[in-house]
C-alpha cells in the first residue's frame, strides 16, 4: 500500500460500487465459465490502458422500463464489471439503450469503473450539439470518456463541436465510426488528416478488409480501435454450431466459438478492444473469457480463417 492516506473520492466512489454491484448479482454456479485476469491495451493518444473486450448495447438494450425486461441487462452490467469489463458503447441510434445504460448504472453504482462511450449521428452544428446534450442526460454523465462521430454523418461540424468540449473538460476523447467496408476510404482520409484519439470499425474471421490498410494505419497513426460486429452481426454463428471446435484452439486457451472469433481478432495487436453485444450473463462470460491467456500469433490466425472459411 502507497502512503496516500485517506483514498480519494473517485477510489472511494469506486470500491463502494463494485461492492453494491456484488451484492446484486449471485455469484456464479458451479460450473460457469469465469475467465482469468482480463488482458488490457493502451489508447495511444493517453497511454490509459482499457480491457480488450467490452460490451456493444445495440438492439439489446433498446428494451422498456419493466422489471422484466430490465433485469437481465441490469445482471449483465453487474457480471461485466465483476469479469473486469469496463468499456461500454452505445448511441442515440440504438433506440432506448442511452437511457437504460444511464438508469442501470446509476442504480448499480457502477459510473466510476466504466469507460462510456456514445455517439452524435445527425447534421447541423446545433442538432450536434442538441444530441450530444440528451446523450449526457441519458448516461446521466457531466464528464463522458468518448464521443464519436456515427458513421461519419457530418463529420467535420461535429467534429469541432467535439474538440471544444474536449477543451472545456467535457469528454477525455473523440472519434469516428462505421460498420461497411464502403466506408473505409473516407475513414482513411479522416486518419491521415484529423487528430483523433479512436475509430470504430467492422472487422471480423470474415470480414477483413480492415487488415489492408486501415488497421495499419490507425497503428501508425497512433489512433485507438473498437471493433463492432466481430461476429459479423451473428451470421457466423449458425455455420459454427453445429461444428467442432478444433483441437488445437487450446493451443490459445480457446474453448468456445466466440472466444475463437473474439481471440482472431484480438490477436491483432492494431486493436484496443472489441464491442460483442449480449443481453446474457452466460455468453458475457463466454465473450470476456477471450481476453484472457493466451491470443493466436499470425500464422496461427490465417489458419483460423482458413478453417472457418473451409466449413
Amino acid at each position: 500500500m502507497n502512503g496516500d492516506w485517506p483514498i480519494t473520492r473517485r477510489e472511494a466512489a469506486r470500491l463502494i460500487g463494485g461492492a453494491a454491484a456484488a451484492t446484486l448479482l449471485p455469484l456464479p454456479m458451479k460450473g460457469a465459465q469465469v475467465p482469468d485476469e482480463m488482458r488490457t491495451r493502451t489508447i495511444p493518444s493517453s497511454a490509459e490502458k482499457i480491457p480488450v473486450v467490452g460490451l456493444g448495447t445495440w438492439q439489446v438494450f433498446d428494451v422498456g422500463d419493466s422489471p422484466d425486461e430490465r433485469r437481465p441487462l441490469r445482471e449483465v452490467l453487474a457480471r461485466f464489471v465483476q469479469l473486469g469489463g469496463k468499456v461500454i458503447d452505445s448511441s442515440p441510434m440504438y433506440g432506448r439503450a442511452e437511457g437504460v445504460i444511464g438508469d442501470l448504472t446509476s442504480e448499480l453504482g457502477l459510473r466510476a469503473q466504466l469507460f462510456l462511450a456514445t455517439k452524435v449521428w445527425t447534421s447541423g452544428k446545433q442538432a450536434g450539439i442538441e444530441s450530444m446534450e440528451r446523450s449526457f442526460q441519458r448516461l446521466r454523465v457531466q464528464k463522458l470518456d468518448l464521443m464519436q462521430v456515427h458513421n461519419l454523418v457530418d463529420v467535420g461540424t461535429q467534429l469541432a463541436t467535439m474538440r471544444a468540449w474536449k477543451a472545456e473538460d467535457r469528454m477525455r476523447y473523440l472519434g469516428v465510426t462505421h460498420y461497411v467496408d464502403s466506408a473505409f476510404p473516407e475513414l482513411e482520409t479522416l486518419l491521415r488528416r484529423e487528430t483523433l484519439d479512436f475509430i470504430q470499425i467492422n472487422y471480423s474471421i470474415i470480414d477483413r478488409n480492415a487488415d489492408e490498410r486501415l488497421l495499419p494505419l490507425a497503428r501508425d497513426r497512433g489512433v485507438a480501435v473498437l471493433i463492432n460486429r466481430p461476429f459479423a452481426s451473428g451470421d457466423l454463428f449458425p455455420r459454427l454450431r453445429s461444428k467442432p471446435l478444433p483441437e488445437w484452439a487450446a493451443e490459445f486457451d480457446c474453448k468456445s466459438w466466440a472466444q475463437f472469433l473474439l481471440k482472431w481478432i484480438l490477436g491483432n495487436e492494431a486493436v484496443t478492444c472489441t464491442i460483442p453485444t449480449t443481453g446474457k450473463v452466460s455468453h458475457l462470460e463466454d465473450n470476456m473469457s477471450a481476453g484472457a491467456g493466451r491470443l493466436p500469433d499470425a500464422p496461427t490466425r490465417r489458419r483460423m480463417a482458413d478453417y472457418v472459411v473451409s466449413l
